[in-house]
């Protein structure tokens, strides 16, 4: 038996995926509702939290020895654990090296950091490559596009962290970088649609947290029809478990995707 926790319940997806990644999906009793991937974990596993509430009592059913939370807003779901007794870590990863901190950090508690160093040596090399490519591009001429990525629409909410800085390496430059380095959704809302079409994004990528995006209610918001990306055509879909959890779908799939969704464009328009 490898050493650390046995029986882990995570409340957000990115460390059961990479639990399971690391083949130690065998120590996860209960996992949040909202996990997709890896997509046989819903039938595997009890579902015991959504993302700002959690079956306290259920999960002290489980008898966990960890339980794995990401940021501020389940410090109130930690806190009713801790004072049950339980060992709760709480991560708080808003950028790329973020990410690959928690990762690390996740895979050395389950005894698997060699492992979880060669996974993440894998992602850093892609996470290389797809950057070269793009500066590659740039090298024959071709334009970086403006990439205004919307993570809510009602209000707009622009690009978390990491997801500007994976818009980086992929080749754009996110319309709003002033506001990617603020933690919470609140803190990113832009209140007047007018000052995103004072920006000319050449792409709009929606990630409606889980609510699926609709490029026409997009493309027929007043004033927006002379925005080049919707001009052109260029919006885009990623669907929130790809790009906004922060793990490894997000260095994984989601960037991939960004990379897809950038370089056509500078193939096409730059």
């Amino acid at each position: 038996m490898l050493p650390g926790p046995q029986r882990i319940v995570c409340l957000t997806e990115e460390t059961t995926e990479w639990l399971y990644r690391l083949g130690q999906e065998a120590r996860i009793v209960g996992i949040s509702g909202y996990t997709v991937r890896p997509r046989r974990a819903r039938e595997e596993k009890p579902k015991v939290s959504a993302f700002l509430s959690a079956k306290i009592e259920k999960i002290l059913a489980l008898r966990p020895d960890c339980v794995f939370g990401f940021s501020d807003l389940q410090a109130d779901i930690a806190a009713a654990l801790i004072r049950a007794g339980v060992p709760v870590t709480v991560f708080n990863q808003r950028s790329v090296d973020e990410i690959f901190s928690m990762l690390y950090q996740v895979a050395a508690m389950v005894g698997c950091a060699d492992e979880g160093l060669a996974q993440m040596s894998q992602m850093r090399e892609r996470l290389a490559q797809i950057d070269t490519a793009a500066r590659a591009l740039q090298a024959t001429g071709k334009r970086r596009p403006r990439v205004f990525f919307e993570e809510w629409d009602e209000p707009h909410i622009s690009a978390i962290r990491w997801v500007s800085e994976l818009i980086g390496i992929a080749g754009g430059d996110d319309c709003f970088p002033e506001l990617a380095r603020e933690p919470m959704g609140r803190q990113r809302i832009i209140a007047d649609g007018a000052s995103i079409v004072a920006r000319q994004p050449d792409i709009i990528i929606g990630s409606w947290c889980g609510k699926h995006f609709r490029a026409e209610k997009v493309a027929a918001r007043p004033g927006w029809q002379d925005v080049p990306a919707v001009r052109n055509g260029q919006l885009f879909e990623i669907k929130s478990a790809d790009i906004l959890q922060p793990g490894p779908a997000a260095l994984t799939d989601g960037v991939e995707q960004l990379h897809r969704i950038v370089t056509d464009w500078m193939a096409r328009h730059g």
